[in-house]
């Protein structure tokens, strides 16, 4: 009996691991074309990021109603309980990863019809591909239940802040020059403290590994963005 209710459980956190792959795929993917649909004013793929993103808010109440129940059941001490929980967390990070990718998406449908400026999305690219290199190695670090590489992403983060003070001064930079900048830039003003934000909810998912994986936090203070400078 005590077999079969091990096997049981260990089935459930299987169930669990699986749901929050799903989630991950499915931010990763939105954030991917979120950008593409920005860079290149594709308004057909920008509304199916904002369509796909109902499919991950299922997923995050499934986790938490899942993980709710296997509590209520299974009464989980120590380690067990640290990956229930951390699994309830994590849910919450990427269902808020893909409303931000949404956020990018909609913003590049209201720019559709803009004269667009190239130069100004160089620097937002950039910033898309760190958070998505970021996401994707704290994806892997939970697979693994990697603690170590769940603090490179979390000490990486400075490196996306200080990108987005770049893309801020750029973009202010485009508006003072020509006055019909204004809006196409100010939209993508937004995007970039979308990804940037992308990249607070993937350190939040980097404490998450390093808390199932050991019990223990990370500091309470994150590296910004200055710091990235002074240390570069």
């Amino acid at each position: 009996m005590i077999e079969h209710t091990v096997k049981a459980f260990d089935k459930e956190l299987e169930t669990l691991g699986g749901h929050i792959a799903e989630m991950g795929g499915i931010a990763e993917k939105m954030l991917a074309d979120a950008m593409d649909a920005l860079a290149g004013m594709n308004t057909q793929l920008a509304q199916k990021v904002v369509a796909a993103d109902p499919r991950l808010d299922a997923l995050q109440r499934t986790v938490e109603d899942f993980a709710v129940h296997t509590i209520a059941r299974r009464q989980p001490l120590a380690i067990d309980l640290r990956e229930v929980i951390g699994a309830m967390r994590i849910s919450t990070d990427l269902e808020r990863i893909g409303d931000l990718a949404k956020n990018i998406a909609k913003r590049a449908i209201k720019i559709g019809g803009e004269s667009p400026i190239p130069r100004a999305v160089i620097g937002l690219k950039s910033m898309h591909d760190i958070a998505v290199r970021q996401l994707h190695d704290v994806l892997n670090a939970y697979a693994q239940r990697d603690s170590e590489s769940a603090r490179a992403v979390w000490n990486r983060d400075m490196e996306l802040d200080a990108l987005e003070d770049t893309v801020f001064r750029d973009l202010l930079t485009f508006m003072m020059e020509d006055p019909r900048n204004i809006t196409f830039c100010t939209h993508l003003l937004f995007c970039s403290k979308n990804l940037e934000r992308v990249g607070d909810h993937t350190t939040n998912i980097a404490e998450t590994v390093v808390y199932i994986a050991t019990g223990g936090s990370l500091p309470m203070e994150r590296p910004r963005g200055m710091d990235f400078f002074l240390h570069a």
